[in-house]
């Protein structure tokens, strides 16, 4: 992950990412580089749009649990809602794992 956080400081810094520049960041973070990883990353990041893929796999912050129904008033979700959010999960999860195929 160090190498990740690497190339998003210096996307973050509009500064080019390529090897020697991700080598002084994880330097500077402490930690020891290994160059295989830090070519694989640089190389699979060519022509990869970093703004975009940030945008289209952020995370969905938590949101608060809905109040518990009045007593006698029981509402059930229909088979239709829980499919139509099992469908959402699955495509979140589906976003985020492109992201962390992007960055290796």
């Amino acid at each position: 992950m160090e190498y990740v956080y690497a190339a998003m400081i210096l996307h973050e810094a509009k500064k080019e990412i390529n090897e020697a520049n991700l080598s002084s960041v994880l330097k500077a973070a402490g930690v020891e580089a290994d160059e295989a990883r830090i070519k694989a990353l640089v190389s699979s990041l060519e022509g990869v749009d970093i703004e975009e893929a940030i945008s289209s796999a952020s995370i969905p912050v938590a949101q608060a649990p809905a109040a518990a129904p009045a007593a006698g008033a029981s509402e059930q979700k229909s088979t239709e809602d829980t499919k139509k959010e099992e469908d959402e999960e699955e495509s979140e999860e589906s976003a985020l794992e492109g992201l962390g195929a992007l960055f290796g």
